[in-house]
Formats: structure tokens, C-alpha cells, sequence
């Protein structure tokens, strides 16, 4: 499989979303950052507006929660047609509940991790999960910078669904450029989540296509 670009829409032009979209017609989802004010200190877009949006999207939606009480919240994304709905395992008391309410509503179920958490709790859990994403940055704002303490958690992650013959997608999120791809996919990850490099790029599809070249060329076992 070829590696996975999800741009970041939180790096789109607000006031032009549909046209944003379009512009990026050429990777593989949509990635779409979803912020309480609380889970994280900043705030986006809720229901209402990713209803809207997925109706005007050349892509399906692989939604990143960064919120409380996501058990609340997350079965509705998937309601909406989300193609996959990813929580953090810092704002549950149960992922593998939640991620099986996802499963059954039929969108992928993943879980994700800030750069201080330890991935070797939810290694048994793996099965239950379509999707793990390892947080290259502090989760609330685009822009930061990449940080590489996090490829360990990966490596460990990447080892583990060798070992298993799981069908996990190993996605990273945070400071993404055509050098950082290159650490994160020798490191294991598939799915690359990418805002500002691709948004502020003249040519989107150009900068995905570079940015899924670079990854293809440092991943094992492509």
C-alpha cells in the first residue's frame, strides 16, 4: 500500500473550506481536528459544521478528537458518515467500549496518544483498534514543531503489529514536512497527517505527491 496523506484542514483557509477541499482532491482522507477548549486550549468545529462540510468533500473524513468525554461525542461523528473517528486514550476510562460502539456504527475506531503517554498499556489492545496515532506534537494547535522523542513509541507500535499480522494503520500528527515524513516512516507510520505543509504549499497535489514519495522510499517492508 502506498503511504496515506491526510491533510489537516486546520491549516485550510476558513472562509473558503469547500474550495480548500478541492484543492486537495488528491490525498487519501481528509483530516479533520476537533477541539473543546477543555481536552485541549483551543476550540474548532463541532457536528453541525463536519455534516456540512463531508457533503462537499472529494475525500471521506478521518476525524481526530481532541476532546472530553468522548463517549458522549464520538458516535455522533460516526453517525455523520465519518470514515474514521479517532479518540484520545488520555479522555477515556473505557477505548476498548468506544472504539466497538464506532466499530458497529461502521466507522474505523482509532486511538490516539500524546507525546508523554505510554504506549505499552494498549499494545494488548490492538484488535480492538483500526488506527493508532502517535501525536509528533502537544495536541491543540497547527504550526508546531516535530518532535522526535515520539518515533520510540512507534517503533514499539510498528514491531508489535508486525509480530501480530494486525491490519493497524500507524499514523502521525504534528510538524509533518518532507524531512519529518522521513524519520516518522522509517520509524513505521503509514498514515501522515500533513497541515500546514500541504495548505501553504502553491500546489497542493504537487506537495502530497512529494510527501507520499519521501514516505513510500523510507518505509519497511513497502
Amino acid at each position: 500500500m502506498p503511504s496515506r496523506i491526510n491533510p489537516s484542514i486546520l491549516a485550510a483557509d476558513f472562509a473558503n473550506l469547500e474550495r480548500e477541499l478541492g484543492r486537495i482532491s488528491t490525498a487519501d482522507l481528509v483530516h479533520v481536528d476537533i477541539m473543546d477548549n477543555h481536552f485541549v486550549p483551543n476550540l474548532t468545529f463541532g457536528p453541525p459544521v463536519v455534516s456540512r462540510l463531508a457533503e462537499v468533500s472529494p475525500l471521506p473524513f478521518d476525524v481526530h478528537l481532541m476532546i472530553e468525554n468522548p463517549e458522549r461525542w464520538a458516535p455522533g461523528y460516526a453517525e455523520a458518515g465519518a470514515f474514521s473517528v479517532t479518540f484520545h486514550a488520555e479522555a477515556t476510562t473505557n477505548p476498548v467500549g468506544l472504539a466497538r460502539k464506532l466499530r458497529s456504527i461502521g466507522a474505523r475506531a482509532g486511538i490516539a496518544l500524546k507525546p508523554g503517554t505510554a504506549v505499552e498499556p494498549y499494545l494488548e489492545l490492538l484488535p480492538e483498534f483500526d488506527q493508532v496515532l502517535v501525536m509528533t506534537v502537544e495536541p491543540g494547535f497547527g504550526g508546531q514543531s516535530f518532535m522526535p522523542s515520539t518515533m520510540r513509541k512507534l517503533r514499539t507500535l510498528s514491531e508489535t503489529v508486525r509480530k501480530t499480522g494486525l491490519d493497524v494503520w500507524l499514523q502521525v500528527d504534528g510538524g509533518i514536512t518532507e524531512e519529518t515524513i522521513v524519520i516518522a516512516a522509517e520509524a513505521g507510520a503509514d498514515t501522515f497527517v500533513a497541515g500546514s505543509s500541504v495548505f501553504n504549499a502553491a500546489d497542493p497535489a504537487a506537495q502530497i505527491a512529494r510527501l507520499r514519495a519521501a514516505a513510500d522510499e523510507h518505509r519497511h517492508g513497502h
